[in-house]
């Protein structure tokens, strides 16, 4: 037995690195192998080790006793009688002077051809001598003498115990003779053709044949031809062990090993699978025709064509059975051992002590191994790289290729995924089941569908996954066309594309399938991987790149990056030397990693599937309020829409990823494609300069408006705005700016908007009472403009507001659209038709608007261009007072004069919202009108009363310098514009719309409305109306600026006449009635005719409204443009009465005395 040993072993190692040459009848080498065995002695009784089978022997040798014995010398297989017809009818001729050649031809005929009996058993006799005997291996020395002293360790066999030709094998790959090589590849063809002259094979597996029922081991049973199928059922029912399939047979732990070495010896030449060989005859010629026989290439070549639609059945059941076996064994795949020999002895792939021998042949971790060298950046050679890229795409194609995905997912398969094996369309369907699109996945199909993902990694090159690259092939063409292929930025280039026009929906399937499981171990992104692995084991502690840790599992690698990119060490960067060393750059990621890491986070932002934390945590919360949004980004926006309903975990990881996008919203992939007009228009320079400040986000709310913006981006962009105001951490420049001072000055507050109040509060204050020292810093009042700014373009900013009028807006303002200050305006609008609590909010939204126009949005995107006209030096608080002072410039734009006219109207209703008016009038206020304070409410408007209560005691001159000066430019004013008098409009309205309809419809309006119900005063029966009117008559007779239809009609004479008099007071009004009593002053017909008319209306008005007491007539007589002369009868009257009384007296007092005489 001890040639049987290792003699049989060299046969059984002839195939891992010989190929496979045909040899016809004129070769040297086989003339030579020829005649040796032609003097072998007669194939029946030969003298070797026939005991190796013992029964296979003994039958041997009865049917050799009933064949003639032939000489020793000479001996030709074509002259026996019992193959004489087969040869005959199936070999060409020229081959019968070469037994091998004979041989071959007769054993590799198709199955279906029937060859006699008695032949098969002499060729089966004649094959068993040919390799047990001894001289087997003097005609190894024969033909290899030129190379066996070459090789020291063959030189160094001891001669006559087989041990040679097994060390020859050995070395084959140094082995340059032609001849010598041809003789080893030759006689291994013999040996494959039947699993009984494989020395050992049969007693190891004999109980398992048995059991297995996978043939009989006697001869005559089965024909030579049937023996390569009790192989392939021991293959098969070795694969079924694996899976764990249902009834599989335990074969034993011997006969496991020599299936594994038969099909590793059978690697080189597929004809020395003599199953497959049969099953893929016909195949073999259609689609491998040309391929050359040896070193594996027919198998490669059936392989990759094992998925086409003409590949028959059988052969495709054989192809797989032989790949199964490579996954358990990678030596059973010649060209793969053959490639990587001297990179998996390099790398030291064989020798971890501490994993199980049998796993170390296992495909998956030779991938593991040496992808992990690739990924380090070790030299890996490239014929080895090509052969991993072979059976990578292999694993990918082929489910079932992976034991673990056939037993861990079998479930899943037959429920989900049955019928779509081939081009990985099942892996892919599991794919889809594990991200929760088809129902649940067991966690163990889960964990076999990660870890083929990594054997396979297919983020280094897309092309391994063939069912993606088939869906992406256009999408690559068109979009990713200026990238390398099978570089792996064409799966990032993939995802930059997602939900752009360019992309298909199946591969946008298949791409959205692969990256959940790729977003899930940051080593499978290659390029991730390369810029960060320092980082990573710097940082992390991470391991090798096919090694995991307990402590630091592959999805948690990303996050602690993740904290070392962005967060500070309050929010958890992790510092060895603790938040002191948060200087230390040693402690921070290298420039090219943070590149990468915010790729990734731009592609996560596609999909919440693709951030396994987020996934992980909001599971629940997806299911319970995010149901029903299904398309692209509609999840997370969901999420932060709920952001205060979500569970405590949930909501910790939506607001982190929310406080990053803040910081960098081009993570926001979706958002940035839909901006991109504007971000190209306005914000180019932004998005290109920056560096996680928050500029760009900023760049957008400003341009929101811009014609460049389309509705998405807009919806985008106010959404963002709608999820900021939750909390103020949510605005990076704003948290940046303001974080000390919302800590020192307004701690426990959360929500922006609040934040925003009591900061501007404060500011506010300090500013009223004209602090030495503003406690908000100036960097935070600096931000806190522009937040305050950009919470008064859209309602829904202010929370408390919107809450306050959403049932005024749905009622006033449906049809206005949010954004712009719109609906804020359409409330003001209709501020009288508001509900209480509305109306309340939006007088305490003007008061402060009025006291700072900048936050007046509508004033200040109207007025834009005037206000840098016009009020480029002024303040900001000035800046509505600037642009009142030139509204009647002749380069005033209309719409500008038309906003400043609604906010005079504005100021006009309450004295509150004119604060320059509020503080001129601070002392006569309280001194004049304080009935009416006592009438009103806290919340309530005034309605115009306390400035017309004001314009009265203008008109009676007894208001404060800087009082009167205020109330005259309102006079001023409202008399041009009626509608600027809200007690007029109030009380008017009726008579207005029936006396002066064409006045009142005017676009410019110049006093006419005024001028109409003056003129119409007697036919005005409204009692408030005429007092109004009255009232009107009064005031303009305090000042002729009042009255715009007198000034302008007595302008010249004015000028002529009164030039030297300074207005007010009355003063140019008198000296207009005294030119009028003069006869020697001829004044204008129209200002003649407008001042008897003035003179006929304040005598009727004194009729109607007498003195309401002794002041009031005091005041109406000084205010009189006849004063001088009813002085002078007041005077001349009073002078009489007391001549009168001293005549009376005198005589009074003489007859009292008379009196006093009696």
């Amino acid at each position: 037995m001890a040639d049987c040993i290792r003699v049989p072993l060299l046969l059984l190692l002839m195939c891992i690195l010989s190929a496979v040459h045909h040899i016809r009848g004129d070769n040297s080498v086989v003339s030579r192998l020829t005649g040796n065995a032609d003097n072998l002695q007669n194939p029946a009784g030969g003298p070797g080790p026939v005991a190796v089978i013992p029964v296979a022997a003994e039958r041997s040798l009865a049917a050799g006793a009933s064949l003639p014995r032939r000489r020793s010398a000479g001996w030709k297989l074509s002259e026996e009688a019992v193959c004489r017809e087969d040869l005959t009818r199936l070999c060409p001729k020229h081959s019968w002077n070469n037994n091998l050649a004979v041989l071959e031809c007769l054993q590799d005929k198709k199955e279906e051809t029937e060859i006699a009996a008695e032949c098969n058993h002499l060729l089966w006799n004649y094959k068993l001598n040919l390799t047990t005997d001894p001289k087997f291996e003097s005609v190894a020395v024969e033909v290899c003498k030129t190379i066996i002293p070459e090789i020291k360790e063959c030189a160094a066999e001891e001669l006559g115990k087989g041990f040679l030709v097994s060390c020859l094998v050995d070395h084959r790959s140094n082995i340059s003779d032609y001849q010598c090589n041809q003789y080893i590849t030759k006689m291994t063809s013999i040996v494959f053709s039947d699993y009984r002259l494989i020395c050992g094979f049969m007693d190891k597996c004999r109980e398992d044949i048995n059991t297995l029922r996978c043939g009989s081991i006697s001869i005559g049973e089965k024909d030579i031809h049937s023996q390569g199928e009790v192989i392939a059922c021991l293959e098969k029912g070795l694969v079924r062990e694996v899976e764990e399939q249902a009834g599989a047979h335990t074969i034993k732990d011997d006969c496991k090993k020599a299936i594994m070495r038969v099909a590793e010896l059978s690697s080189d030449d597929f004809h020395l699978d003599r199953y497959l060989y049969f099953s893929c005859r016909e195949d073999r010629e259609r689609f491998c025709e040309n391929t050359l026989a040896g070193e594996g290439r027919v198998y490669k070549c059936l392989f990759n064509h094992k998925f086409e639609e003409t590949m028959t059945e059988r052969c495709r059941e054989a192809l797989t059975t032989r790949q199964k076996l490579i996954a358990q064994d990678y030596k059973v795949s010649y060209s793969l051992a053959k490639a990587c020999k001297s990179d998996l002895r390099k790398y030291r792939c064989s020798v971890d002590t501490n994993i199980p021998r049998a796993r170390e042949a296992r495909l998956s971790y030779l991938l593991l191994c040496l992808e992990s060298a690739v990924h380090r950046g070790r030299v890996v050679s490239g014929e080895c790289q090509g052969e991993m890229m072979d059976y990578r795409r292999m694993l990918m194609e082929d489910f079932s290729l992976s034991p673990e995905i056939v037993l861990q997912c079998r479930s899943e398969i037959e429920g989900h995924c049955s019928g779509l094996h081939r081009k990985g369309r099942t892996l892919h369907c599991l794919m889809r089941v594990g991200r929760g699109d088809m129902g649940a996945i067991d966690p163990n199909c889960q964990r076999a569908l990660q870890t083929l993902i990594q054997e396979a990694d297919p983020g280094a090159d897309y092309r391994i996954d063939r069912a993606l690259n088939e869906a992406c092939e256009s999408v690559i063409q068109t979009a990713c066309k200026h990238i390398r292929n099978g570089d792996p930025m064409i799966l990032s280039c993939l995802m930059e594309h997602l939900y752009t026009e360019k992309m298909v929906e199946d591969c946008e399937h298949r791409l959205l399938e692969l990256q959940y499981f790729i977003a899930r171990d940051w080593k499978l992104d290659p390029i991730l991987y390369k810029k960060c692995q320092g980082d990573a084991a710097r940082l992390c502690h991470t391991h090798g790149w096919n090694e995991t840790s307990e402590m630091m599992p592959p999805g948690a690698i990303f996050s602690c990056l993740y904290r070392h990119a962005y967060r500070s060490v309050e929010q958890g960067r992790r510092l060895p030397g603790g938040p002191s060393e948060a200087g230390n750059q040693g402690f921070t990621l290298s420039r090219d990693c943070k590149v990468e890491v915010q790729r990734i986070l731009h592609q996560r932002a596609l999909d919440v599937k693709l951030d396994p934390e987020l996934q992980k945590r909001c599971l629940t919360d997806l299911g319970k309020w995010c149901s029903e949004k299904t398309e692209a980004g509609q999840e997370l926006e969901c999420l932060q829409d709920h952001l205060e309903d979500l569970v405590s975990d949930c909501r910790d990881v939506v607001g982190n990823l929310t406080e990053l996008e803040s910081e960098d919203i081009q993570i926001e992939a979706l958002l940035m494609r839909a901006c991109e007009p504007v971000i190209q228009a306005h914000c180019h320079e932004v998005a290109d300069n920056q560096i996680d400040t928050g500029d760009l986000m900023e760049c957008l709310v400003q341009n929101k408006h811009q014609k460049e913006m389309n509705e998405k981006c807009a919806v985008g962009v106010t959404h963002f705005q709608l999820i900021q105001i939750k909390d103020f951490r949510f605005s990076y420049k704003f948290k940046t700016a303001c974080k000390e001072d919302v800590l020192k000055l307004c701690p426990n507050i959360k929500k922006k908007v609040d934040v925003v109040i009591c900061l501007s509060t404060t500011v506010r204050n300090d500013t009223l009472q004209e602090a030495k020292e503003q406690r908000v810093s100036v960097k935070c009042r600096k931000q806190l403009r522009v937040e305050e700014v950009e919470m008064s373009e859209d309602i829904r900013l202010e929370p408390e507001l919107y809450d306050s009028c959403k049932q005024d807006i749905t009622r006033l303002c449906q049809n206005v659209a949010y954004g712009n200050a719109q609906v804020i305006e359409c409330l003001k609008e209709n501020k009288r038709q508001l509900t209480s609590r509305c109306h309340q909010r939006i007088f305490k939204l003007q008061e402060v608007e009025m006291v700072d126009p900048e936050l007046d949005y509508q004033l200040m995107r109207v007025c834009k261009h005037m206000i840098r006209r016009f009020c480029t030096e002024s303040e900001g608080k000035n800046v509505l007072q600037c642009l009142k002072q030139n509204k009647n410039s002749e380069l005033m734009d209309p719409k500008c004069k038309q906003m400043i006219t609604k906010r005079q109207i504005t100021q006009n209703t309450d004295y509150r919202l004119n604060p320059v008016l509020r503080k001129a009038c601070k002392a006569d206020i309280p001194k004049f009108c304080q009935p009416i304070l006592n009438k009103a409410t806290a919340d309530s408007e005034l309605e115009g009363q306390v400035i017309s209560c004001l314009k009265l005691k203008y008109a009676d001159q007894r208001l404060s310098t800087d009082c009167e000066d205020q109330i005259r430019v309102i006079l001023q004013e409202s008399a041009l514009d009626y509608r600027l008098d809200l007690q007029l409009q109030i009380h008017c309205t009726q008579e207005i719309s029936s006396l002066c309809p064409e006045e009142a419809a005017a676009q410019e309006q110049t006093g006419q409305v005024e001028e109409c119900l003056k003129v119409n005063l007697l036919k005005i029966k409204q009692d408030p109306c005429k007092k109004e009117v009255l009232n009107m008559l009064k005031e303009s007779k305090a000042d002729i600026f009042v009255d715009p239809v007198l000034h302008t009609a007595c302008a010249l004479d004015i000028k002529h006449h009164c030039a030297a008099i300074p207005p007010g007071r009355g003063r140019q009004m008198s000296c207009l009635m005294e030119s009028l009593q003069d006869k020697r002053i001829r004044l204008q017909p129209e200002c003649k005719k407008r001042l008897q008319d003035r003179i006929d209306m304040w005598s009727y008005a004194a009729k109607v409204a007498p003195a309401e007491g002794f002041s009031d007539l005091a005041m109406q007589v000084m205010t009189s443009p006849s004063k001088n002369y009813i002085l002078t009868v007041t005077g001349a009257g009073v002078a009489l009465l007391f001549l009168m009384g001293l005549l009376c007296g005198r005589f009074t007092k003489r007859v009292t005395q008379e009196l006093k005489d009696r």
